[in-house]
């Protein structure tokens, strides 16, 4: 299954685009609607991966995420039933899918609170965002210590 992710070359310049994107907007309400968007645009995702083997708990969203790939390149594929945390999840994807292990284990997701997010999202989102992102980067280790 292909994945669109990277969209830039580096974690890094995908952080500084996210920054970029979210400054465009002046309240709450459009970068709500904003991420909804983005969430529209996850690629497909198969049902036979939303299994409870895949899903990640900690999030109040019913949210699968299936890695593959190794210490080289990593993929991940993911998805929600909830269309702001699949937005949250295309956000993440795009920060940290397609790239090396070695790259996502020395990335911190710096955009979520350079962009606002932190201070916007409910405790329970912000759980789950948590979550997703130490799953991400919990499986970047396991690949380099692999």
């Amino acid at each position: 299954m292909a994945s669109p992710f990277p969209l830039e070359p580096t974690a890094a310049e995908a952080q500084a685009a996210i920054r970029e994107e979210f400054a465009f907007f002046s309240d709450w309400s459009e970068r709500y609607q904003y991420l909804i968007d983005l969430g529209r645009k996850l690629p497909e995702f198969p049902e036979e991966w939303k299994t409870e083997e895949h899903r990640l708990h900690g999030c109040q969203s019913l949210v699968w995420i299936v890695p593959r790939g190794d210490a080289e390149r990593l993929d991940f594929h993911a998805i929600s039933d909830s269309a702001i945390v699949s937005g949250l999840v295309y956000l993440a994807l795009r920060v940290y899918s397609g790239r090396s292990a070695a790259e996502i284990a020395a990335t911190d997701a710096e955009y979520i609170a350079d962009i606002g997010l932190a201070k916007h999202l409910s405790p329970t989102r912000s759980n789950g965002l948590a979550a997703l992102l130490g799953f991400i980067q919990q499986h970047a280790r396991q690949q380099i210590q692999a």
